[in-house]
């Protein structure tokens, strides 16, 4: 966490504060928390897109190596204990599905904390019908810089590629996002069937373009919103179980959920080979999107967390200020009881 530390951040977070020109002060994801001055007078809100440690748990569960393995149980350990004790500074915590906010609760004994349901601009993401669609092909978005990405594409490039290729010969991949792996793009030079592209513009075009949308997530937390905007593209769409975590969506409905390699290539086989499965899986998943997650539904939860944060905390301060001059009248001085640390590296999902 150190390496997001900013100094000219943490100055300007009290200058802002002080001026008392705003009531919430939202963090948006853990990392910049480590700038957030202990105390401040706004009311505070931590948008948690993810619980950080069970994205190190699920790494430390899929290593094979001895030595990564320990690494990556030692950096479980420190998310966890950094995690825990930035959440319960915040007034009010905000989490992306029901899972990470019970989770929360239950691992990081958290009361203030709601979940909000994930949402997309489903204007922004929509078929144009300019773009032919490549028959077998696939396509997976997201920064390749990111941890659970690379490994989803390690994943399936090593272990359901080939077994797609063996029921569809000429299947493709295309793997759009920014700064890819120095591995996958040997791979894409020794293998035509694996495409990147690197950091674009626009990626609709791409998902328009192919025949189906993988998410073989096996490390992930919180929810996945390249699903959602996958789903507003009218794709149909193949993922994990973890992939697809935290939203509600329905197997055989919306997407397929597949998990072994061998079931993944079996789904994305049938999905590419079957226009009509395709085209009802695209279609479903459509309606849902745009019926029940679009920005405008997400933004009013979230609206609705601050002003019951705000009004929270403005009780809570009134309340300590009213103790606080009854404490000077007894002649009492109060004394915060310090948060134990707590460390539980066997963290359950």
């Amino acid at each position: 966490m150190k390496k997001y530390k900013s100094a000219q951040m943490r100055r300007e977070i009290e200058r802002l504060d002080g001026s008392e020109s705003f009531d919430v002060l939202i963090c948006d994801f853990l990392q910049p928390s480590v700038n957030v001055p202990a105390s401040i007078r706004a009311a505070a809100v931590l948008f948690q897109h993810n619980v950080e440690a069970i994205i190190w748990k699920r790494h430390y569960e899929v290593q094979t190596n001895p030595l990564k393995k320990a690494y990556l149980y030692g950096q479980l350990c420190k998310s966890f204990a950094y995690e825990r004790a930035a959440c319960r500074r915040f007034d009010h915590v905000v989490a992306v599905s029901t899972e990470d906010r019970d989770l929360m609760r239950r691992e990081y004994q958290l009361e203030a904390v709601t979940d909000v349901p994930t949402g997309v601009d489903t204007e922004y993401f929509r078929p144009s019908g300019n773009v032919r669609r490549e028959p077998h092909s696939l396509v997976f978005t997201g920064s390749m810089d990111w941890l659970p990405n690379e490994d989803a594409i390690q994943f399936f490039a090593k272990q359901i590629m080939p077994l797609v290729k063996q029921a569809v010969p000429d299947a493709t991949l295309t793997v759009v996002g920014r700064n890819p792996y120095p591995s996958l793009l040997e791979l894409s030079k020794r293998d035509s069937s694996i495409i990147v592209t690197g950091r674009v513009e626009d990626v609709r075009p791409f998902m328009e373009s192919a025949a189906a949308y993988v998410v073989p997530i096996r490390v992930g937390g919180g929810t996945r919103l390249k699903i959602y905007e996958a789903m507003a593209m009218q794709m149909p769409i193949i993922s994990t179980t973890i992939g697809a975590e935290g939203l509600l969506l329905s197997d055989g409905a919306e997407l397929l959920l597949a998990d072994t390699p061998e079931a993944f290539a079996r789904a994305v086989a049938r999905v590419i080979t079957d226009p009509n499965l395709a085209l009802k899986l695209g279609t479903r998943a459509a309606a849902t999107v745009r019926t029940k997650f679009s920005w405008e539904k997400a933004a009013a939860v979230f609206g609705e967390v601050c002003e019951h944060t705000l009004a929270a905390s403005r009780s809570q301060r009134t309340r300590q200020s009213s103790q606080g001059n009854k404490d000077i009248e007894k002649g009492e001085r109060r004394v915060e009881k310090p948060v134990e640390p707590h460390v539980m590296p066997e963290i359950s999902d």
